[in-house]
């Protein structure tokens, strides 16, 4: 039996401390080597944010890193939205390249990848730091090679529509920290428990934002929607890749508020599909939306032929199996 995605990890990872005037020179260790004071700032008050991104392997053995400018600058803003100290955009891109590079023949083929994990928290072993950052951090990056997360075939998810709490504080929610993922857990299990739900999407007030861990997308026709940007939720790097090539394909892309009422309405009609967005999965089809206890199909409940158009066109790019005419890898 194949290991649980994201279980398996590489030996050793790279890894810099800051002081709180200077970053170490980034190094090469192992794995399991991270040693904090009890009292560390993250253990307490969450100071962490991490990102996840993906290497590939072409069929001319070349390994290709898929958007990695545009996480590391996620990651730089997680950093200072979270009071962390600033990390140095350029070391960061070096390290991740590195520790590719290192496990470069580890890296699964096609459809399988090395899924790339940079980490950074802050260290300082203060705990009357309630309502102050920490002066001093650690940045890793830890590599995981990961198969294929549909093994198991398409699966059309369940959601359940949540339009009393939220995934986490509206402020907090373009910060791709820790705690947002562990507010939406209870929730979640909730609703696996009671409704065998897959995931819960959350939507405040009957706006409809995003899921414990992805983005969310309905897909009517030609036309694809999903909620504008704001600080309220995560600004999905495959979100904006799934877009950028809906408009490549002429379809029409509206980022704006949608609501549960007009969702419900428009997943109704026949031809209609809904997905979630993310590193993990790429674009995960949504077939049923479970809401004020009644079950509603999108479409024919079912994986629609958009959905895997779209999936299909981003891994085609990932695989080297298309043009990359938006820049998207680097090559190791």
């Amino acid at each position: 039996m194949a290991a649980a995605f994201g279980t398996v990890f590489m030996p050793e990872m790279a890894i810099t401390w800051f002081d709180g005037s200077n970053w170490s020179v980034p190094e090469m260790v192992s794995s399991n080597s991270i040693t904090l004071h009890p009292g560390a700032h993250v253990l307490h008050y969450s100071s962490t944010c991490f990102e996840g991104l993906k290497a590939f392997r072409h069929e001319d053995g070349s390994v290709n890193i898929f958007r990695m400018d545009r996480n590391i600058a996620r990651l730089s803003q997680s950093s200072r939205l979270l009071g962390l100290p600033a990390l140095d955009e350029a070391t960061v891109a070096q390290m991740i390249k590195d520790t590719v590079a290192r496990f470069a023949d580890e890296v699964p083929a096609p459809p399988g990848s090395l899924y790339i994990r940079p980490t950074h928290f802050g260290t300082e072993p203060a705990i009357g730091k309630a309502a102050v950052p920490s002066v001093t951090s650690c940045f890793f990056v830890l590599v995981s090679p990961v198969g294929d997360y549909f093994a198991g075939g398409d699966k059309a998810l369940r959601l359940l529509l949540e339009d009393q709490g939220m995934r986490c504080a509206p402020h907090m929610g373009m910060i791709k920290s820790g705690g947002n993922y562990a507010s939406a857990l209870q929730p979640i299990m909730r609703a696996r428990e009671t409704v065998q739900a897959d995931q819960v999407l959350f939507c405040p007030g009957g706006d409809v934002q995003e899921t414990g861990a992805a983005n969310f997308l309905l897909i009517d026709g030609n036309e694809i929607i999903t909620k504008a940007l704001d600080q309220s939720f995560l600004h999905g790097v495959t979100r904006d890749s799934i877009l950028t090539l809906a408009r490549d394909m002429g379809m029409q892309v509206s980022e704006r508020e949608l609501t549960v009422d007009e969702l419900l309405e428009r997943a109704a009609k026949p031809g209609c599909e809904a997905a979630l967005s993310g590193t993990a999965a790429v674009l995960t089809p949504v077939g049923t939306l479970i809401y004020q206890g009644k079950e509603h199909a999108v479409g024919q409940g079912g994986v629609g032929e958009t959905t895997r158009k779209l999936r299909q066109a981003l891994n085609a790019i990932q695989w080297g199996q298309a043009d990359d005419t938006h820049g998207w890898l680097t090559r190791i």
